[in-house]
């Protein structure tokens, strides 16, 4: 079994996979969603190594530092605590009387994987614990595991929920493996992410070990699985998995973070390709094909048409793996789009507007009156989470919408200055045709957000960069 040093190392890499990428596309079509009631805005810096507060009105606490590898910030609605999933460490509940705060193990990674390196948790109504786990098999594939942890006795009983077949790695960082895990708000089902084994539906052989080989069944895939299934078992098979009812939705490239809103509506946020096309926040519903790989935001990839020419692309950023080495060609075996295919929100702004046009411009659709199908180019949305309660005026949604935070990881490169790292306010509104939503900048400046947690008025932002942290945002 790995030891620490080895478990603190992987979970690095996992982050770089399944974060490996993250753009938007315009569209004058669709009207703006109303923007909320405006509150001043600032630039404050409360605490010296902290975050930057954009909205007056806010307060900032740093509850604890953690380790920089900690994943995952979720609450437990059984005892009210505040989770941290470590791939390096195992499960922890945050103790916090509001001056003073501490971690306790309350699960082993022997316990929740043993053999694998873990990706996703999610706390059941009753406290039962969901863990998501990936284990490399004969250097060139993989396999998921759902265990699942029901309180007993002041500790957790262990049982396998799921397992997948094994699947073929591309030994690229596009393996994104399952990861992103949400219970349904009656606690009957558990929802899971199987990220892309590719960039952009590009062929990952795996140096030569699976020849020709895109996407395979059980990737870009959300399943739904019963929370008290016991062993249950997603095949490799196109078609076995079809017959099993397991897949939920398809067409997703990396849906890290998904969350239920007050309505019972699930949402995802999804980190996009290399190229400079939207990362994405999607309205999940059931047997619905969200793009991927034939559309990032509002735009079709290039790749799919037979005259595609990569050098005449001005949408290919250097620095980005899938850009240097190459994977953008001309591409005459590139499968056929599905017939119908679901769009994301729509993003009125004023934040994460930014796109690059077909000439290599960068643009701002906001800021020219436009609204984009998406969200900038690889900011990497993260960390989703919806407002169930009062909030002060500016953030509480008006009858029929929804209110919303998402934490963004940040720009690994590009030439586009809205590079993240920061927390947005969102407002979404019910159209005909799904949603759309308005974005304004919170807080920024912080290093590498990956989670969040919303409890009435106060926002927890979990850190993952060097010096890792947990936040906390008083809303006044």
């Amino acid at each position: 079994m790995p030891n620490a040093m080895m478990r603190r190392s992987c979970s690095s890499l996992l982050v770089c996979l399944v974060l490996a990428a993250c753009t938007a596309a315009p569209s004058t079509n669709a009207p703006a969603a109303p923007l909320p009631t405006t509150v001043p805005a600032v630039e404050s810096r409360p605490v010296s190594d902290g975050p930057l507060l954009l909205r007056a009105g806010t307060t900032l606490r740093k509850v604890i530092a953690v380790d920089p590898g900690v994943i995952r910030l979720v609450h437990n609605p059984a005892d009210g605590a505040l989770y941290l999933l470590n791939p390096a460490a195992g499960v922890f509940r945050l103790a916090d009387d509001g001056s003073r705060a501490s971690l306790q193990k309350v699960a082993d990674l022997d316990d929740v994987a043993a053999d694998g390196l873990v990706a996703g948790l999610a706390i059941g109504p009753d406290g039962t614990l969901f863990v998501v786990s990936n284990r490399g098999i004969a250097g060139d594939q993989t396999q998921a595991t759902v265990r699942r942890g029901v309180p007993a006795e002041g500790s957790y009983r262990w049982t396998t929920l799921a397992r997948s077949e094994p699947y073929p790695l591309s030994g690229t960082p596009f393996d994104h493996l399952f990861n992103g895990v949400v219970v349904s708000p009656d606690g009957a089902w558990l929802f899971v992410n199987s990220g892309s084994r590719t960039d952009h539906g590009e062929v990952e052989d795996n140096d030569g070990a699976f020849p020709g080989v895109r996407e395979v069944p059980l990737t870009a895939k959300l399943f739904r699985l019963p929370a008290d299934g016991e062993t249950l078992l997603l095949p490799a098979d196109g078609e076995a998995l079809r017959k099993s009812g397991y897949v939920y939705a398809d067409g997703l490239r990396n849906a890290y973070d998904l969350a239920f809103a007050p309505n019972g509506d699930l949402f995802a946020a999804e980190n996009g390709p290399d190229a400079d096309f939207p990362d994405e926040l999607n309205w999940i519903r059931a047997a619905m094909h969200y793009g991927f790989p034939w559309k990032f935001g509002a735009f079709d990839n290039p790749q799919q048409f037979p005259d595609y020419d990569p050098a005449a692309d001005k949408r290919l950023p250097s620095g980005f793996t899938a850009v240097d080495s190459g994977t953008y060609r001309n591409d005459p075996t590139f499968p056929p789009a599905p017939a119908t295919m679901q769009g994301p929100l729509i993003n009125s702004g004023p934040a994460a507007t930014q796109y690059r046009d077909e000439t290599g411009a960068a643009r701002d659709a906001a800021a020219e009156g436009e609204v984009l199908v998406g969200i900038t180019p690889h900011r990497s949305p993260l960390g989703l989470v919806f407002a169930t309660g009062e909030l002060p005026p500016d953030l509480q949604p008006a009858a029929g919408q929804l209110s919303a935070f998402v934490v963004s990881w940040g720009a690994a490169g590009g030439t586009l200055t809205d590079v993240g790292r920061d927390v947005l306010h969102l407002m979404l509104r019910r159209t005909a045709d799904g949603y759309e939503m308005s974005a304004r900048q919170i807080a920024a400046e912080f290093e590498n957000p990956i989670d969040a947690v919303l409890l009435g008025t106060k926002l927890y932002v979990l850190e993952h960069g060097t010096g890792g942290a947990i936040w906390e945002l008083t809303f006044e």
